[in-house]
């Protein structure tokens, strides 16, 4: 039990030679901790790419499930750690696996915007109409809790090309053309009816071709070349940023992302990806003050609440999410989906009572899900044998 333990606790230090000298020794790789987390889970949620792949070469099973039902192989798709996915794909993971939620990891990886990762999992091969439990498939989900900027734009145009069907229904029967023009997302209804006419900018057509070929380098390139005499072109800022912080380099993605701001104070989105600069930094209270300067600015669009919300929770910051999510069902009360995430996370912390008042408020706006049913029968029981 101490050898299991401590190959645990190697991967939580980020200690690759312990890692290396315990599996020499023949630790037990599929040990878990009390919610059952493997090393490679571990490895997975610290995003700690050379461990994910010293475990994989030992056999560790990108496909083990935690008490959550979450696998390496999702946990890695709803965080946007690409190379970890990838690992995983080509040792041998289940790519059309779910979580509890039933969805896939494109399914996060739409919702969150990580276009990369999107890219990933459409090329290892995972469903692309999938839909999960919430009647919800990856290309809905990037609409419905996306903001039609550009980076969801990218998300929705990427899934469209690779054949999402734009017409699915949900349970409440409307599809992705419906929300999309209903939430005012213009360019992304016109990917989804294909009347498209507005082409980008040159240069970003340019840099979208050298990373067909995975040469960020090559993009990125050709981006600040067009801002020599265009500094002040939100696209190519845009671009700008997001290439270089797929390279790492998260400061100099700040700068553009906040020249865009400068340049056009109400570019809201933009606080978006400078929330996501300091997360890949693990600046998280950065990260945090910047999604409470979108929510600041756009009182009535839940998008930063709850994205801020999914970034709480990744922090294991379950109490503060929770009150996003409250602050949220009190603005959108109509939401089913945030009283479902809403009981999740109280049932995650053994809150049971409050989270059967927050499913049964998702039961009386879809009475139809059986998801719902099966969630408060489980609060029910737990609440039971507290």
């Amino acid at each position: 039990m101490e050898g299991n333990t401590s190959l645990i606790d190697a991967v939580q230090q980020g200690n690759h030679q312990l890692i290396s000298q315990l599996l020499e020794q023949h630790a037990d790789i599929e040990a878990t901790d009390e919610i059952g987390r493997t090393a490679l889970m571990m490895a997975v949620q610290r995003n700690d790419v050379d461990a994910v792949a010293q475990l994989l070469v030992a056999g560790s099973d990108p496909n083990h499930r935690d008490t959550t039902e979450l696998t390496p192989f999702i946990c890695a798709g709803a965080n946007g750690f690409t190379a970890s996915l990838k690992l995983m794909a080509a040792a041998g993971a289940d790519v059309a696996s779910v979580n509890r939620f039933g969805g896939t990891a494109l399914l996060p990886a739409s919702e969150k915007g990580y276009l990369h990762t999107v890219e990933a999992c459409l090329a290892v091969g995972v469903p692309i109409d999938h839909v999960n439990h919430l009647g919800w498939s990856a290309l809905l989900e990037a609409v419905i809790l996306g903001d039609g900027g550009r980076l969801y734009t990218d998300v929705v145009q990427t899934l469209h090309d690779a054949g999402a069907s734009a017409h699915l229904q949900d349970f409440d029967g409307r599809s992705a053309v419906h929300y999309a023009d209903e939430q005012k997302q213009n360019r992304v209804l016109e990917i989804l009816t294909e009347t498209l006419e507005d082409p980008q900018h040159p240069a970003v057509m340019e840099a979208k071709a050298f990373t067909a070929d995975g040469d960020w380098s090559a993009a990125s390139q050709t981006i600040q070349s067009a801002l020599e005499s265009d500094g002040d072109n939100l696209d190519l800022l845009y671009y700008a940023g997001y290439f270089l912080s797929l390279q790492g380099r998260c400061k100099e993605s700040l700068e553009h992302y906040s020249r865009a701001l400068e340049v056009a104070p109400d570019a809201l989105e933009f606080y978006f990806y400078t929330a996501g600069c300091y997360r890949l930094m693990n600046q998280a209270e950065d990260a945090l003050q910047e999604f409470d300067k979108g929510a600041a600015l756009a009182l009535e669009n839940p998008f930063f609440l709850y994205h801020k919300s999914n970034y709480l929770r990744e922090l294991g910051r379950h109490e503060e999410a929770i009150g996003v999510m409250e602050e949220l069902v009190r603005r959108h009360p109509e939401r089913y989906d945030f009283w479902f995430h809403t009981a999740n996370s109280l049932r995650s912390l053994g809150r049971h009572e409050d989270a059967i008042k927050a499913i049964e408020y998702a039961i009386e706006l879809q009475p139809n899900n059986s998801l719902y049913a099966k969630h408060k029968a489980q609060s029910e029981h737990l609440l039971a044998n507290n």
